[in-house]
């Protein structure tokens, strides 16, 4: 059996590229590659050891990460040729609900608001709210211009997709005044103060912030969340789940099924109204 080369690393790189694979994913891919090599050494390149690597994987990481981590390796021996050293992904039972510490609530969103404003942070406080009104990804926030605003719609180019997003009328309002204070005639309406566009780990920072003035868990807060409430909120009221797996660009269903998962708690109260029970 060959061994795992750096030109063969390097190809795989290309192959990605090639295949139009965001920079985030080729990164993902690389990084687990690189992982199992640091592990791998000096043993032989076999089925044997990769099914070792898989055992010790379960023992650290959660199921989902599991999976992650040997579907780029799997991806990764296809590239080689080595199919034979192909494993099977850990078979996952669907949720039906998610976990009520990890959901940010209505509540908890109007109290990052309020932290935002107070810290007057405007740009902070009118990002929340486009993440949390369109249901738009962080990477799409470039997409949020000041010719998208105009005309109300932002034409979405992302992961090969392309989609249309309305702004609320509310929102084009405050982002139009904002970008008159801030003198900006075109181009993204967020950016750094350097005119680049944000980045996750910008807002992520600047959304940690807000936690302690507003009294919200840290593991609620980042900027998917915000998406995940849109989700939630928009099915609630409208019960379409193929309506809203356009409006978030999901390609599948069941990716958009995982935003509408409701909490524990709600799940439970369902639960017991069933009156199936005779004490």
């Amino acid at each position: 059996m060959e061994h795992i080369t750096d030109e063969m690393i390097l190809g795989f790189k290309r192959y990605l590229i090639d295949e139009e694979k965001s920079t985030a994913t080729v990164e993902k891919y690389l990084r687990d590659v690189a992982m199992f090599c640091e592990w791998l050494g000096d043993r032989a390149l076999a089925k044997s050891a990769v099914l070792q690597y898989k055992t010790e994987l379960c023992e650290k990481y959660a199921p989902a990460s599991v999976n992650a981590a040997l579907s780029s390796l799997n991806r990764f021996f296809d590239f080689c040729g080595w199919h034979e050293l192909r494993v099977k992904n850990l078979k996952i039972q669907r949720q039906i609900f998610t976990a009520s510490e990890k959901e940010l609530t209505k509540a908890e969103y109007d109290r990052l608001l309020t932290a935002a404003k107070s810290k007057k942070n405007e740009r902070l406080y009118l990002l929340m709210q486009t993440i949390c009104s369109t249901g738009i990804r962080v990477s799409e926030l470039r997409f949020i211009t000041v010719e998208a605003v105009e005309h109300g719609i932002a034409e979405i180019n992302c992961k090969g997709k392309r989609r249309q997003v309305f702004l609320p009328k509310d929102l084009r309002k405050m982002l139009g005044r904002y970008i008159r204070e801030q003198n900006r005639k075109s181009g993204a309406v967020f950016v750094t103060k350097n005119g680049n566009p944000l980045d996750r780990s910008n807002i992520w920072s600047d959304m940690k912030k807000l936690c302690k003035t507003a009294n919200v868990s840290e593991k609620k807060v980042f900027p998917h969340n915000l998406r995940h409430l849109f989700a939630r909120t928009f099915y609630s009221l409208q019960k379409d789940v193929v309506r809203l797996a356009d409006i978030l660009g999901h390609s599948s269903v069941n990716t958009t099924r995982i935003y509408t998962m409701e909490t524990g708690v709600i799940h439970r109260r369902q639960i017991e109204r069933l009156g199936l029970l005779r004490c």
